[in-house]
């Protein structure tokens, strides 16, 4: 019987070949964020990708902080970097490692360049080298310091880390061509003077390295095959291999680049997320209607969800973007087998069975979950009064309206046939209490086979009830309008992208924990909120409604 054939993408057929042609003979990659904020969905496919890779080819997977720009770098933002990468099951083992654990060697490497004339101390202002460094239709002109002899740069060089200079005095540059059409490679700049306090290293440094220059030698010094990244780097791979065959290391690193993730209608950019935060727009970067991977996780979101919704956008070369639904998409197919389906009342009115015995009580058992048995079953306490749902009962119902209307009889899920007698009305003319009578015969799981009735409706026991609240979520982005405002370019924001309701819930939730997830019957996923659910009071994130119009293409 022949094999059937797997489609490999082209970063995989890369790397087959080179393992084939003993370029490499294993596979080491690499995820390298900037501990500069929290992680999107957008490197939620970078991790996978780059931890797949290292799965797949038994090799090795690092997990590397490019910690070079201490301006903007926080411990707070390496522990949630960290937390998020173990949820999503990307597992580095001992294989945890920062850049400024580097820059002794970096340090070294740039002396090597200056003494092989291909680095110098240049003293133009940041404006001045911008206007030196050309156009795209017009080369670069050289520094005026770019003819410096080794000995005066040394010197210099080892002045700027001695502290001799004040910040963007001086930097140091490498020596390649001001007339390449890339302007990457017109004498970038290797290192600057700042002096900051570094998160990692303290005061030991008052000079940086620049991330093209670190990246390469991170990768090189690590052992890395094949550094993966997006497209953005495709211009900068010159320079990659230039800093890596100038340091002479044997046996590069690989750079290959691949497609960001782009989803419809969210915002990923760290200035607009670190905008709403501080405008207590949203509650923090995990707010739930953000896209990073701490606020999915406290949604409800699960690491398998995520994968899948990442195998299913593939990897490519080509830009695209992702509608929000295909992530939807994936969540509800993910739970749908794994969860208790339960039952929550969120705009409750009540329900009275008036021939039901006051002060009774009795347990029904109800299924958790129809399509998956091995989820067992659960004790449904039942009583005289209960809560349904207000567009359960209609005082005069339109057709094809099979739910509770006077005369009409449905099934109570789980439990018995009711029939609407009547109803109660406050002054407002609000409907607030309804009133039926059940048949004992009709009890579920009895085989009652007397008659049908076309409408099932939940309920909750109100005596039993728990009263919590469940926070409903529509897109942060008002979508009609897109993300960013074209004249002054804001957020367009959605002013409904949340709504509270206080609602009840079946006395099974009762030891419901942060992160726990269940359908609520005929209303959705919803999961315990983290931050302010209580066991004295239960907060619900709605994850995502049963419904979606996103069909997977053929």
């Amino acid at each position: 019987m022949a094999e059937e054939a797997v489609s490999k993408n082209f970063i995989e057929q890369e790397i087959e070949k080179d393992l084939a042609e003993g370029v490499y003979d294993h596979v080491c990659t690499r995820f390298p964020p900037e501990p500069n904020g929290y992680l999107h969905i957008g490197h939620a496919k970078s991790i996978l990708l780059n931890y797949g890779l290292a799965q797949k080819y038994n090799g090795t997977f690092h997990m590397r902080f490019d910690d070079t720009n201490p301006t903007k770098e926080k411990t707070e933002f390496v522990e949630s970097i960290k937390a998020d990468i173990k949820w999503l099951g990307a597992d580095w083992g001992d294989h945890l490692y920062f850049a400024s654990d580097y820059f002794d060697q970096m340090y070294e490497y740039a002396i090597k360049l200056i003494k092989k004339g291909k680095a110098y101390v240049c003293d133009l202002t940041a404006d001045q080298i911008r206007e030196y460094r050309g156009t795209l239709t017009e080369p670069g002109k050289d520094s005026p310091y770019r003819d410096r002899s080794v000995e005066e740069n040394l010197e210099l060089f080892e002045n700027m880390r001695a502290g001799k200079y004040a910040d963007g005095e001086k930097v140091l540059r490498a020596k390649i061509d001001m007339a390449s059409p890339n302007i990457n490679m017109r004498d970038p700049i290797l290192y600057r003077v700042a002096r900051m306090t570094h998160h990692n290293t303290g005061d030991k440094w008052c000079i940086y390295p620049m991330y093209d220059f670190a990246h390469p030698i991170e990768d090189a010094i690590e052992g890395i095959t094949h550094s993966i990244c997006t497209l953005e780097f495709e211009d900068h791979r010159p320079l990659y291999d230039w800093v890596v065959r100038e340091c002479e290391f044997a046996n590069p690193p690989r750079q290959i680049e691949f497609a960001k993730l782009y989803l419809t209608n969210v915002v990923t950019g760290k200035r607009y997320i670190k905008k709403l935060v501080e405008d207590k727009i949203v509650d923090g970067w995990d707010d739930p209607r953000l896209v990073s991977i701490a606020a999915l996780r406290r949604r409800g979101f699960t690491p398998e969800s995520i994968k899948m919704f990442v195998d299913l956008c593939g990897v490519s070369k080509a830009q695209s973007s992702v509608d929000y639904a295909m992530l939807e998409y994936c969540i509800r197919e993910d739970l749908k087998l794994k969860r208790a389906r339960m039952m929550a009342v969120l705009d409750p009115i009540k329900l009275v069975i008036d021939n039901y015995p006051e002060g009774q009580i009795e347990y029904l058992d109800a299924p958790n979950n129809l399509e998956n048995e091995e989820l067992g079953s659960r004790q449904l306490p039942f009583g005289r009064e209960l809560y349904i749902e207000r567009e359960d009962f209609m005082e005069e119902p339109p057709k094809k309206y099979f739910r509770l209307f006077p005369g009409n009889e449905v099934r109570l899920m789980n439990a018995y046939f009711v029939t609407c007698t009547g109803f109660e009305k406050d002054e407002d003319g609000n409907v607030t209490v309804v009133h039926c009578t059940y048949d004992p015969e009709t009890k579920s799981g009895s085989g009652f086979t007397g008659r049908k009735v076309k409408g099932t409706i939940h309920w909750v026991e109100a005596s039993t009830a728990l009263p919590a609240t469940v926070r409903l979520y529509e897109n942060l982005i008002d979508e009609e309008k897109g993300v960013y405002n074209k004249e002054d370019g804001s957020l367009n924001l959605n002013p409904n992208s949340l709504t509270e309701k206080e609602i009840f819930v079946e006395s099974n939730f009762a030891d419901a924990k942060a992160y726990e997830s269940f359908q609520f019957v005929r209303q959705g996923y919803f999961c315990v909120d983290s931050h302010d659910s209580s066991k004295e009071h239960l907060v619900f994130n709605r994850i995502v409604s049963l419904k979606s119009s996103f069909k997977l293409p053929k």
